[in-house]
């Protein structure tokens, strides 16, 4: 048992307003006080902190640059996130070649092609002619139509890109096979090969461009132009 601090001898006196105090035999009796002192001992300085911070001029700036820091990342993530979207975006229909702006009208170039034996043929001396660049595709069929369409005095001319493409014309029709090895009339054209397709060009025999067919699709395409080349 414990006994009153102030009936001891040799002990200090104590403020009244303290009242009785007794001091336990046994000092493990007072471990819930001492944690309970310790506890408000480790939290005065950090509530001293906390007003001394509350209490700076710097203390509501620093709170506005806060907010307004975290609202921009908050609207930069918003806008940059990606989204996923169910549709996904059609790719564009592939168009047919149009004809090059101001290709008919104008004189064929002087351009030598060559032939099977890559000797030099002058083009503009087959005038007036059909010329079919097969360089995308040899397309016999539609040369073999062109050629049975062809009028008389009017040749038919293949040409190819490395070297000439021969095939089997129809009967009393004549084709001339040839190549560009150069693309020079391509270069004319402004108009690149296409896989599948050929070309044409219909020239009178001035030697002047009449009509060009970006891809020969059937005989409508030149039948009528071909026929007045004569």
């Amino acid at each position: 048992m414990g006994k009153p601090d102030a009936d001891g001898p040799g002990l200090p006196d104590l403020p009244p307003e303290w009242g009785r105090v007794v001091v336990p035999d046994d000092a493990s009796a007072l471990a819930a006080e001492a944690e309970q002192i310790r506890r408000e001992l480790r939290a005065t300085p950090r509530r001293a902190a906390a007003r001394r911070v509350a209490r700076s001029p710097l203390a509501l700036p620093l709170l506005v640059l806060l907010v307004a820091v975290l609202t921009t990342l908050a609207g930069l993530a918003a806008v940059t996130w990606p989204r996923s979207s169910g549709r996904s975006t059609p790719e564009p229909a592939a168009t047919p070649y149009a004809p090059p702006a101001g290709s008919a009208g104008r004189p064929l170039p002087a351009l030598d092609l060559v032939d099977a034996g890559q000797s030099p043929v002058p083009l503009r001396a087959l005038v007036p002619a059909m010329i079919i660049l097969v360089d995308g595709c040899p397309c016999p069929q539609d040369v073999a139509t062109a050629a049975a369409l062809a009028p008389a005095g009017v040749t038919v001319v293949t040409v190819a890109g490395d070297r000439p493409v021969r095939g089997t014309p129809p009967a009393g029709a004549t084709v001339r096979p040839l190549a560009d090895p150069a693309g020079g009339l391509r270069a004319f054209l402004h108009l690149p090969a296409r896989p599948g397709a050929a070309t044409a060009l219909l020239v009178d025999r001035a030697g002047v461009l009449v009509k060009v067919v970006p891809e020969v699709r059937s005989a409508e395409d030149y039948r009528a132009d071909l026929a007045r080349l004569a």
